[in-house]
C-alpha cells in the first residue's frame, strides 16, 4: 500500500496563538480520512511559554506538531531546519499560513520539489511592520499554485494583487459542531462562574488589541448599566491592550460588572453562560469565535466587516452593526437583551447556519479536493 502524501502546514506564532490555529490543528485527523498525512510546523521564539499551550492543544486533537525555534527575521537557520523536515518527511505539499511561511515555502521549493498552497487569513493586527508584510505577500501569493481565502473580501484582495483567478479559492473557516455543542443550560453555567442567575451576560472573545474594538463594547456596557439594566460583561483573551482597557473600566467605575478574564484554553463554559455574544472588531477575516458562539447557540451581534456579512444575515441568524460606533452597538444590545424570544430564535438559526454551511467536515473535504487536484497534475 503506498504511503500517504505528506502535507506540511507552516505557521509563525508567538504566545498562545490565535484563530488560525484552531483550523490548522484540527485538520490532520480529518485529512487522514482522505488519505493525507499532515504535519504542523510552528516557528516560534525559543522558550516562549505560550507555545506550551499550543503543544497541549495539538496533543488534545492528535495533531503532529513540529517545533521550529525562530529568533526573528535574521535567523536563517530556520531555512535549514525546515529544509531538513521537508527532506526527512518527504513533504509533497507545502501549506503556508502567513507572509513568512509563504516566503520560506518559495525559497525551499528551489531545493525540495513540492506543491505550494497558502491560506490567507487576513492582516488584522496593524503595526509599523504591516506594510512590509503586505509587500512580501504581494510578491509571494501570485507564485503559489493555490491561494485559499477565508472570506470574500480577502478573495477580492488577492485577485487585485495579481493572483490568477484559477488559482484563487474561497474556502471559509469551519467549526467542529460536535465539539462546539451546548452541554448545560445558562443557569448551570452561570452558577459555575459565580454569576447571579438573573443577571444578563454579554460575552466577547479575542486578542486584547485596539482593532478588536473592546473599548467600544466596554463603553456600551457602561451605558446599559446607566440605564438600569442588570448586565455583566466578560471578555476572554489576553494581549497588549489589557492595561488600557483596565484603565478605561476603572475610569468608568464598572470593575464589578466588566471582567477581563484573561486567556482560557476552554471557552465553552463561557459561551454557555452568555445571553449575547458581541464581535466589536474594526477588522477581521472570518472570525472563528463568531462561528463558535453560533454553534453554541448564543445570539450574536457583530460588526459588518470583511466576511461577517456573508455569514450573518441581519435579523435572521444574528444582528449586524457598523464598526467603530458605540450607539448602534448600545441600541442593538438593549433591544436583544430585552427580548428573550428574539434571542432564542437567533440562537437556533445561528446553530443551523453553522451546521449547514460552516461545518469543519465540509471545509476539510474542499481542502482535500485542492490537494487531490494538485497531485494529479
Amino acid at each position: 500500500m503506498p504511503e500517504m502524501p505528506v502535507v506540511l502546514d507552516a505557521r509563525v506564532v508567538t504566545g498562545t496563538g490565535g484563530g488560525p490555529d484552531k483550523t490548522i490543528l484540527n485538520s490532520p485527523r480529518l485529512l487522514a480520512r482522505g488519505g493525507y498525512r499532515m504535519l504542523c510546523a510552528y516557528m516560534h521564539p525559543p522558550g516562549d511559554p505560550g507555545f506550551d499551550h499550543i503543544r497541549r492543544k495539538a496533543n488534545g486533537v492528535q495533531a503532529p506538531l513540529l517545533s521550529v525555534p525562530d529568533r526573528g527575521p535574521w535567523d536563517w537557520k530556520v531555512v535549514s531546519r525546515l529544509h531538513r523536515i521537508c527532506k526527512q518527511q518527504q513533504v509533497r505539499i507545502w501549506h503556508g499560513h502567513d507572509y513568512k511561511s509563504n516566503l520560506l515555502g518559495l525559497v525551499l521549493s528551489w531545493f525540495w520539489p513540492m506543491r505550494l498552497v497558502t491560506t490567507v487569513h487576513g492582516w488584522v493586527k496593524h503595526t509599523w511592520r504591516t506594510p512590509l508584510y503586505y509587500a512580501i505577500d504581494r510578491l509571494c501569493l501570485p507564485r503559489f499554485e493555490k491561494v485559499i481565502c477565508v472570506s470574500a473580501d480577502l478573495h477580492d484582495s488577492c485577485l487585485a494583487s495579481g493572483v490568477a483567478a484559477d488559482r484563487c479559492l474561497l474556502i471559509e473557516n469551519g467549526i467542529d459542531t460536535t465539539e462546539y455543542a451546548r452541554t448545560q443550560g445558562r443557569a448551570d453555567a452561570r452558577q459555575r462562574l459565580n454569576i447571579p442567575a438573573q443577571r444578563l451576560v454579554i460575552g466577547a472573545v479575542g486578542r486584547l488589541s485596539p482593532e478588536k474594538g473592546f473599548d467600544i463594547l466596554i463603553r456600551a456596557t457602561h451605558q446599559l448599566l446607566n440605564r438600569g439594566m442588570d448586565v455583566e460583561l466578560h471578555v476572554i483573551g489576553e494581549g497588549d491592550d489589557e492595561a488600557r482597557l483596565r484603565r478605561l473600566i476603572q475610569e468608568l467605575g464598572i470593575e464589578e460588572r466588566c471582567r477581563l478574564q484573561g486567556f482560557h484554553s476552554e471557552l465553552r463554559p463561557f459561551y454557555e453562560a452568555m445571553d449575547v455574544f458581541v464581535l466589536s472588531s474594526l477588522r477581521e477575516g472570518l472570525p472563528n469565535v463568531v462561528l463558535e458562539a453560533m454553534a453554541m447557540e448564543v445570539p450574536v451581534i457583530a460588526t459588518a466587516v470583511a466576511g461577517v456579512p456573508r455569514l450573518i444575515q441581519d435579523g435572521c441568524n444574528g444582528v449586524l452593526i457598523p464598526p467603530r460606533e458605540c450607539e448602534p452597538l448600545l441600541e442593538a444590545l438593549a433591544r436583544l437583551l430585552d427580548d428573550p424570544q428574539c434571542r432564542e430564535a437567533l440562537s437556533k438559526a445561528g446553530r443551523q447556519t453553522v451546521e449547514t454551511r460552516y461545518s469543519f467536515d465540509q471545509r476539510t473535504r474542499r481542502l482535500q479536493q485542492v490537494y487531490d487536484q494538485l497531485l494529479r497534475t
